[in-house]
């Protein structure tokens, strides 16, 4: 009977272990995590609130009253041009055409407005007189101009050959210069022609006189005749 016992032991063991195998494997169950222990902080104390002191009030500044800035004046408009006038008339005007006129009425309104015009210009110009003549008065007197000096220097004297004298007291008299180049070296022959006043037509075509410097007495006349060096043959 033991014999029997001991074998029916061994096949429940074997059964139990070939179970065993056969079972699927389940997972570990999750350990239970151990909760930490809750630190409690401690919370603040609420400050008390310092007494505030009350800050003095600034004094109110006084008001300084500020400069009225004068408003500007209107400018004056300058004065227009004739033409430009005339043209904003014209670019003014509506359009609307005059009645039509004859010649004569044309005529009569283009009097009337040249008498208008020239009553204007009278006008204008007696003014204008009347204020030069209270300028002059006011003004003071110009001084006299100061006198020249009286000359000093000698009148320029020449001498040449009479080569016209169809002119009455007045004969055209040819001067021949030589004179020495002053970097050549080189003798440069010239002459110039004037016209000199003969007073009693003295001197003849050809004749060699000698003339002097004079004031102007005509346009082309500043020499005057001297006298009469050499005549003609």
């Amino acid at each position: 009977m033991a014999d029997d016992e001991k074998d029916e032991n061994v096949n429940e063991s074997s059964d139990a272990e070939a179970a065993e195998e056969a079972a699927p494997v389940e997972d570990a169950a999750p350990e239970p995590e151990t909760a930490e222990p809750e630190v409690e902080t401690p919370e603040p104390e609420a400050e008390t609130p310092e007494p505030e002191t009350p800050e003095p009030e600034p004094e109110p500044e006084p008001e300084t009253p500020e400069p009225e800035t004068p408003e500007p004046e209107p400018e004056a408009e300058p004065a227009l041009h004739p033409k430009e006038a005339r043209r904003r008339r014209r670019s003014a005007h509506a359009g609307e055409t005059r009645p039509e006129r004859s010649a004569e009425d044309r005529h009569a309104e283009r009097e009337d407005a040249r008498r208008v015009k020239a009553q204007r210009r009278r006008a204008y110009r007696t003014k204008a007189r009347a204020k030069a003549a209270e300028r002059r008065a006011d003004a003071p007197a110009p001084e006299p101009p100061p006198a020249a000096p009286p000359s000093t220097g000698r009148p320029k004297v020449r001498q040449g050959i009479v080569v016209s004298d169809r002119a009455d007291k007045t004969i055209t008299v040819r001067v021949a210069m030589t004179r020495r180049h002053r970097r050549y070296e080189k003798t440069i022959r010239s002459s110039s022609t004037l016209h000199a006043h003969d007073e009693r037509n003295e001197a003849g075509v050809g004749d060699t006189v000698r003339v002097v410097e004079s004031r102007p007495l005509s346009r082309t006349k500043r020499w005057r005749l001297v006298e009469v060096l050499e005549r003609a043959r």
